[in-house]
């Protein structure tokens, strides 16, 4: 009872804190907007291909959509990793809402089907470019990985209720108005996302500055790489796709299950696709508890386990009632996948490639769902609805079997750094640092054992390290008097790599000591590539050069360290 309370507790922070900081306000509610539209016009754009040629032209219709972005966003997912990325979903939110406002003119004049399929090619590439950069965003809005989880949590049950709402709006307003209708409510949609995207305002984290030239197809290759070279992100995409390819397969099969199978009419394929969205929201309330957990590898598998096995059952027992629960079933694992699989990529991708590894994911997405979709047709057509459904549905389960142990070592790992973080966010020069900045720094610490007695760094040495203590203490010597004594969290060793200098002090174990270690580029890149943390270290840099004043007893010129005979000990460290 006591841990489930404590994961309540966990939730109810998580939505706090989205709701309290306005930057991720603004991000989840623009994703909200742009979901539910792409959903509506998802709907929408489905009923327009059905009446053209049944089935197979659903498919082909999604092919048509989904090969474009497959091939683009990788190339246009670079320019997130390079500028603000929330002006990328600006612009991307006005192209989406200004193609789906030209197919809801062309519907509404009766023009050709075929004008309607290239404005939704237009959308669709928009669309899935909008992901990778939000994607993108949300680690830079956050200052811990649970922070990051309670984020993805919350987008997750945004996209849930997207997932619900577009669909069930699609659903109302076909039975009411019309196509015409739904493609207009969904570039309104569109239209609102950007809007409030336009007004975020925060403090983006140290990236690369961008090429001189324009080199589309190597920035593309960066994400390509990052993904094929790290084993973890190969396995998550991968599992995405195979997700994305049931997906696809549903945006087909639902409208041939409602018309063919079940006989409810256009309407509905959009209940169907809104009891998806139904199961989503409930699980995402579910995978709210979830926070602050270290098996999100473990329910990443779930999820991408539920996205194919009520399919399948479905083709076993073909009845409204259980379409509908199904359905639901696969929501609650869409909400497993979005808690789980977004959040071991934002933990797991370098950020200066972030953007393009989601890019990468998109892509495949992308190609899965067109994929998905033209197979779906196929079988469906030659073999019949329900062996398709069967067939199709046994994709997922597979995978995520295949997967478990690679996800379950993953969760391990990620637990291993979580403390190497919460280590450095103790630190006060590293504590105002945003999630994708210390996790870089995490990522490259270096253990260092020192045995009691022992001089870790030397008055007058060049700086080669800064240190944060784990274990153990240490004091801080100059002129031969202590001048303070550091214990686990603090960090020294950071005036010889801020101010290119010598060591300002002499730093000795007073017991075994065990020192998480950075080496200058990594601490210097990250520290003063961000504002805040240049202003802290700056601050903190000038107040211990302040209390120190160096002095010349070689003929050479100052030596940083000697103390004033006035220096409090009790003050603070030299900074060494």
């Amino acid at each position: 009872m006591a841990q489930g309370s404590g994961r309540v507790g966990q939730a109810a922070t998580a939505f706090a804190a989205n709701a309290r900081n306005p930057a991720l306000r603004r991000a989840q509610l623009s994703f909200l907007g742009a979901w539910t539209a792409e959903w509506a016009f998802t709907v929408g754009l489905g009923i327009v291909a059905y009446r053209d040629g049944g089935a197979t032209a659903v498919g082909l219709v999604g092919l048509l959509r989904m090969v474009p972005s497959a091939v683009l966003t990788p190339l246009l997912a670079p320019v997130a990793d390079r500028g603000r990325r929330e002006r990328v979903l600006v612009l991307v939110s006005t192209v989406r809402g200004a193609a789906t406002a030209g197919a809801a003119v062309v519907v509404g004049t009766g023009g050709p089907s075929a004008v309607v399929y290239a404005l939704a090619v237009v959308s669709t590439v928009a669309a899935t470019l909008y992901r990778p950069a939000h994607s993108a965003l949300l680690p830079s809005l956050c200052r811990t990985g649970h922070e990051l989880a309670g984020a993805n949590v919350v987008r997750g049950l945004l996209d849930s209720l997207a997932t619900l709402l577009g669909p069930l709006l699609a659903a109302v307003l076909l039975g009411w108005a019309g196509v015409t209708v739904v493609f207009a409510v969904s570039a309104a949609a569109s239209g609102w996302a950007a809007l409030l995207l336009a007004r975020l305002r925060y403090e983006a984290p140290p990236r690369p500055p961008a090429p001189a030239g324009v080199h589309l197809v190597g920035e593309a290759l960066a994400g390509i790489r990052a993904v094929a070279g790290n084993g973890d992100l190969a396995l998550v995409v991968g599992l995405a796709a195979a997700q994305t390819l049931t997906r696809g397969a549903l945006t087909v099969l639902t409208v041939v299950v409602a018309i063919d199978l079940l006989g409810t009419g256009e309407p509905g394929a959009g209940a169907l696709t809104a009891a998806i969205g139904a199961g989503a929201v409930l699980g995402s309330l579910a995978a709210s508890l979830l926070v602050g957990t270290r098996a999100l590898g473990a329910w990443f598998a779930l999820g991408v386990t539920l996205w194919g096995l009520p399919v399948t059952l479905i083709g076993v027992v073909p009845t409204e009632t259980t379409a509908l629960l199904l359905l639901a079933c696969v929501g609650v694992g869409n909400a497993l996948i979005d808690v789980g699989g977004f959040t071991l990529l934002g933990r797991t991708a370098p950020d200066d490639v972030l953007a393009r590894v989601f890019g990468v994911l998109e892509s495949l997405v992308a190609l899965a769902m067109g994929t998905g979709a033209i197979v779906a047709a196929l079988v469906a057509d030659r073999a019949g609805v329900r062996t398709a459904l069967v067939t199709i549905g046994l994709v997922c389960p597979l995978a995520a079997a295949a997967a478990w142990r690679r996800l379950r070592r993953l969760d391990r790992s990620i637990g291993v750094r979580d403390r190497d973080i919460g280590l450095l966010r103790s630190v006060d020069v590293l504590g105002v640092l945003p999630l994708p900045a210390v996790e870089q720094l995490a990522r490259h610490l270096e253990p260092v054992a020192v045995p009691a007695g022992e001089v870790v760094v030397a008055e007058g040495d060049a700086g080669d390290r800064y240190y944060v203590i784990e274990s153990g203490t240490a004091a801080v010597t100059g002129d031969g008097r202590t001048l303070a004594t550091l214990g686990p969290g603090q960090g020294f060793g950071e005036i010889a790599l801020l101010r290119s200098t010598r060591r300002t002090a002499t730093v000795r174990a007073l017991s075994d000591l065990r020192l998480q270690t950075l080496r200058p580029e990594r601490f210097v890149a990250v520290v003063l590539g961000y504002p805040p943390s240049a202003r802290q270290a700056g601050t903190a840099v000038d107040s211990m050069l302040h209390r120190y004043a160096p002095s010349d007893t070689t003929g050479r010129g100052p030596v940083p360290g000697r103390a004033r005979p006035d220096a409090d000990p009790s003050g603070p460290p030299a900074g060494r």
